[in-house]
């Protein structure tokens, strides 16, 4: 009788796993293992992205820090003739660091490729009076972002806007166009500035105004648009 019972079903309460086709008993194992890979390549990828995002931080920083400090630096090494080589190293090699980091927004892509090629140029020429020329490819460049803006996509202006309030009034859409339309303006009355005094004004006018009333105007222009918009609202 006990061989009988051994040789026909299981006993109550030690019933085998069900055996699924083209799988088994082992099936959960390999999937927790999966998972916890899966989990894994994601927290990695998660993580090269922040710190992408920090080394383009990071690069655009060191950049703007070499933007407001250029003039001065170009005043310096033209008084004391350091190579203009040494400009286009440095600042090439930001650039080219931006680039590799910045990821492949178009914007930033052409940006960094404009940047690279005055580097380029002004390396193989060694021309003294091209360094003046940094402030009026930022200046145009600047004027192409904001004035395409106006015609492709959305407007720099209300762009920036949406970030804090993602739905704009119709009359704000309009206001932050006609924003739009001020600073492509500026952009470009300040390339045409800076192109005058790299090729007429002496070195000091020329840093005076790249280095310091620039960035006067641009404040100027920053706190009366604040005003304005306040105005706008009050009225809205």
């Amino acid at each position: 009788m006990a061989a009988g019972a051994s040789g026909g079903h299981a006993p109550p309460g030690r019933r085998h796993a069900p055996v699924r086709p083209g799988g088994g008993i082992g099936d959960a194992p390999a999937c927790a293992s999966e998972c916890r890979d899966a989990s894994r390549t994601a927290a990695e990828e998660a993580a090269h992205r922040a710190g992408r995002n920090a080394m383009n931080r990071l690069f655009g920083l060191l950049l703007l820090l070499a933007g407001l400090a250029y003039p001065f630096a170009v005043y310096y090494g033209l008084q004391h003739q350091v190579s203009p080589r040494l400009f286009a190293l440095l600042l090439g090699s930001l650039w080219l660091a931006r680039a590799l980091v910045g990821g492949a927004r178009p914007g930033s892509r052409w940006l960094a490729l404009a940047a690279l090629g005055f580097c380029l140029a002004l390396g193989l020429a060694d021309e003294p009076l091209l360094l003046r020329g940094y402030p009026v490819l930022l200046n145009l460049l600047l004027f192409a972002a904001f004035g395409l803006s106006l015609y492709q996509g959305m407007p720099v202006a209300e762009r920036l806007a949406r970030l804090r309030e993602p739905d704009l009034p119709p009359r704000a859409v309009r206001y932050t166009r006609q924003v739009t339309q001020v600073w492509t303006g500026y952009f470009l009355c300040s390339a045409l500035v800076c192109i005058g005094l790299a090729l007429w004004a002496p070195l000091a006018w020329w840093t005076l105004y790249t280095g310091l009333l620039a960035y006067l105007l641009m404040g100027l222009l920053f706190a009366g648009e604040w005003l304005v918009r306040q105005r706008v609202r009050r009225h809205a």
